[in-house]
């Protein structure tokens, strides 16, 4: 059995009281970060590869069913507003389509060809890199489309929770975080779904560092979508070339950007 199938570690569960079932849950939720922690090499290597694919014009995938695949999906939409990346950089792709990410497809994650058809509707090629999202390690809409990615010299990776996997296997950087039983048994949205999300936020802010998208600690090429940003854009502004807060936001509306602004000072 899957350790990520196996049984909770607590028992009647509806005769808990509020308090007890949020305590366990958080109880468990501890562990996370360490599981997280043993993994760090491994993602390393796996940014390591990622930078320089993202250098030679190359795209991230991020591919999965479910909460993976939503997953995937919040991290690759996160990544142009906070970074002022093409949306076309770092894309996630669910079984079932965009209909998947609000309400579940019957039968999606256990189609064998569909994983690899959505990735060739991007005209992937040798410079992407496709990641594979999968508590169990052994969905077939994403362990099928890694394997042919690697017939077809595409790099891979994957987040799984369980060892051995099928998945891990078709990865040539394979991160294998083992979050052990869920509070409710099999309900990986809980422990794995929070240990993904972790893993995908140190994949792609240490990428994007990497390529230059921080200065010191802040994110210069953030779009200015709205009132909020545009205030801290300001207040970067100030703090880099100490300036006032108005003239900080007229050199911000004058050049569209915080790196911009700071350069034309340079």
């Amino acid at each position: 059995m899957r350790l990520t199938e196996s049984a909770s570690n607590y028992n009647d569960l509806e005769k808990m009281g509020i308090g007890d079932i949020l305590a366990s849950i958080n109880r468990e939720d501890q562990g996370v970060s360490k599981a997280v922690e043993l993994e760090i090499p491994k993602i390393g290597r796996l940014v390591k590869c990622l930078v320089q694919l993202f250098k030679q014009g190359g795209r991230l995938f991020y591919l999965g069913a479910g909460t993976s695949g939503r997953l995937g999906i919040l991290d690759a939409s996160e990544c142009p507003p906070t970074y002022g990346v093409p949306h076309d950089l770092v894309i996630g792709i669910i079984a079932g389509g965009d209909t998947a990410i609000r309400k579940a497809v019957e039968n999606a994650e256990d189609d064998e060809e569909q994983g690899w058809k959505d990735l060739e509707w991007f005209n992937i090629n040798s410079k992407d890199m496709v990641i594979g999202i999968s508590a169990s390690g052994s969905t077939p809409y994403v362990a099928a489309a890694l394997e042919k990615c690697l017939t077809m010299n595409i790099n891979t990776g994957c987040i799984v929770c369980n060892t051995e996997s099928r998945i891990a296997k078709a990865s040539n950087y394979p991160i294998e975080v083992i979050t052990g039983p869920e509070f409710v048994t099999g309900s990986t949205r809980m422990k794995a779904g929070t240990a993904t999300k972790m893993i995908l936020n140190m994949i792609t802010t240490s990428s994007m560092i990497q390529l230059g998208k921080v200065k010191g600690n802040k994110m210069i090429d953030m779009q200015l979508s709205n009132d909020k940003l545009v205030d801290r854009g300001t207040r970067m502004i100030q703090d880099e070339l100490n300036t006032s807060y108005e003239e900080s936001k007229k050199l911000l509306f004058t050049f569209g950007s915080v790196r911009k602004a700071i350069e034309s000072k340079g």
